[in-house]
């Protein structure tokens, strides 16, 4: 037993090319659920879509019990947001043939695992120097669409008056609306649980998305670990810490 999650751990956490190569087919799997579920978060659920999402759920258990076990402080691994919300879309996906619509639109939480995950960040950097350059803007988009497309799944299946000819797509315009604060008031949420939903977009999309403004206009840094005072961040070209006056010796492409 040992032995066998040795060879987990490895998959999981090592560094060779059958470790890089294990978690880049997870990430594109975890892509294709995600737009699985974007896709199909307005469709009725017949017999295929169930037995799909139960598949994906029986996968997505198997991966959520694998890292939990090779995992050295199980309570901290358990108390992280994206283990919370894989545990969410596998309650969701292995219950669907027994639930309503009325709680599907949580499978979207699994697009929190696209980039938290694997040791993702490590091999994208030392992989993509595309990825390098546009990190934060490129983690930043990703986490303003996961609000923008969960938010307008709960919109759909909480709000959104079932006689509507476009439902899903009324429900991404009013998120979108409510989020940049645009406010044309053709489709609104009258109740008292709607008035307070369309808060919590606008303070958090808000947010996500001057986060994502910053990311793509403040000038870039890179990441390196000022062995003086431990600074993670400076600028590209750099040769003293800011914070200690430390010498530093960040790698560049060289001069074009």
């Amino acid at each position: 037993m040992s032995k066998l999650k040795q060879q987990v751990r490895t998959l999981y956490l090592g560094t060779g090319p059958v470790s890089v190569r294990f978690r880049y087919v997870l990430i594109v799997f975890d892509a294709a659920t995600i737009m699985f579920f974007v896709g199909t978060a307005h469709v009725e659920h017949g017999p295929a879509l169930t037995a799909a999402s139960m598949v994906m759920g029986l996968i997505i258990l198997m991966d959520f019990s694998a890292r939990l076990w090779i995992a050295k402080d199980k309570w901290k691994h358990l108390r992280q947001i994206y283990t919370l919300a894989d545990a969410i879309v596998i309650a969701v996906l292995l219950l669907d043939p027994f639930l309503t619509q009325t709680l599907a639109f949580l499978r979207v939480l699994r697009a929190l695992r696209l980039i938290h995950s694997y040791h993702l960040l490590r091999d994208l950097r030392r992989d993509s120097s595309f990825f390098r350059t546009h990190e934060d803007a490129i983690i930043a988009t990703i986490n303003l669409l996961v609000f923008v497309f969960a938010t307008s799944s709960a919109v759909l299946v909480f709000f959104v008056p079932p006689n509507s000819e476009t439902p899903y797509i009324d429900a991404l315009y009013f998120t979108m609306a409510t989020l940049t604060t645009t406010g044309f008031g053709d489709i609104t949420l009258s109740t008292p649980a709607g008035k307070l939903f369309s808060v919590f977009i606008m303070v958090v999309g808000v947010a996500l998305f001057v986060r994502l403004a910053q990311a793509i206009f403040m000038p870039r840094k890179v990441r390196y670990r000022c062995p003086g005072c431990g600074l993670f961040r400076h600028d590209t070209d750099a040769v003293h810490c800011k914070h200690c006056g430390g010498l530093l010796n960040i790698e560049t492409g060289g001069a074009s």
